[in-house]
């Protein structure tokens, strides 16, 4: 149940370069031919930090089944003495999206799902540290995290009206309940982009920086009392109604997953044309 990214979103300056550091675990370095690319997750532990980081430049770090897969396996290898995750994006983006070659494995949704669940219930802190593009999916990932850094010049937005769509409904509930409904029915409803100086005068985001910035907030946080902060995280969660047990809201979003403005929505985005949707 995600989007993908629509358009072209601005590289900022000084973003992190693609490519493997000293000290980090590259999970898989799936090459697929030369019209594929890349599926490279690098984890990267710190003591009491650990970062994540998705490397698909060639796609703004787009996801598809693998990367789902790679990010999941990242989090499940987490040790136990690990108290705050980073997730961040390589070459200038954090997350555009899904890739639209896999999204209609039928595997992809409940995987995609599944991860989203493990960032927000993790009992260590998750911060995402966002520069450029988090859209569709990589917004996704962004609000299912406990916090967010990202540089002014990061964008966040959930196209999926203009794919024919719809992302799961506790993305919608976060979304709601980090934003406001005003922002959030405009970035649902009417498929807007907000930047990064906005989603922090909003509340989306809660500090303005890069990824220095989201390191030293982290390794400040991992110096805090983990049970206090698993019991806060607990109730946090325990505050939002079970929105995903509704059968109206999930029969809603099976139909538009198997609806004909899908399938159209794919076609346009492919053929780089308007869709035109018919509401069926």
């Amino acid at each position: 149940m995600t989007p993908f990214a629509a358009g072209e979103a601005r590289r900022p300056p000084g973003a992190r370069p693609s490519g493997k550091s000293p000290g980090m675990t590259r999970i898989r370095d799936g090459g697929r031919g030369p019209d594929s690319f890349r599926a490279v997750i690098h984890v990267e532990p710190a003591g009491p930090v650990v970062t994540v980081t998705i490397d698909r430049p060639e796609r703004r770090n787009a996801l598809d089944l693998a990367a789902v897969g790679d990010l999941t396996a990242a989090l499940d290898g987490v040790g136990p003495d690990v108290r705050v995750l980073v997730l961040t994006g390589a070459g200038g983006h954090f997350c555009a999206g899904a890739d639209l070659s896999g999204v209609e494995d039928q595997a992809f949704q409940p995987r995609l799902g599944a991860l989203l669940d493990r960032l927000r219930t993790a009992r260590y802190v998750t911060i995402a540290a966002i520069d450029g593009a988090a859209l569709g999916a990589g917004a996704q990932l962004a609000v299912a995290c406990d916090l967010r850094v990202a540089t002014p010049g990061a964008s966040f937005g959930i196209p999926a009206a203009k794919l024919g769509l719809a992302v799961d409904a506790r993305t919608v509930q976060r979304v709601a309940m980090l934003a406001g409904q005003g922002t959030a029915r405009a970035v649902l409803l009417a498929a807007e982009v907000v930047g990064g100086t906005d989603a922090h005068r909003l509340g989306l985001v809660q500090r303005l920086g890069g990824l220095d910035e989201a390191m030293a907030w982290a390794s400040d946080i991992a110096g805090l009392a983990p049970l206090t902060i698993q019991a806060h995280k607990a109730a946090l969660e325990a505050l939002a109604p079970d929105v995903e047990a509704a059968p109206a809201v999930e029969a809603s979003i099976t139909r538009a997953w198997s609806s004909e403005d899908m399938r159209e929505g794919l076609a346009a985005f492919r053929e780089r044309r308007r869709p035109a949707f018919e509401g069926r």
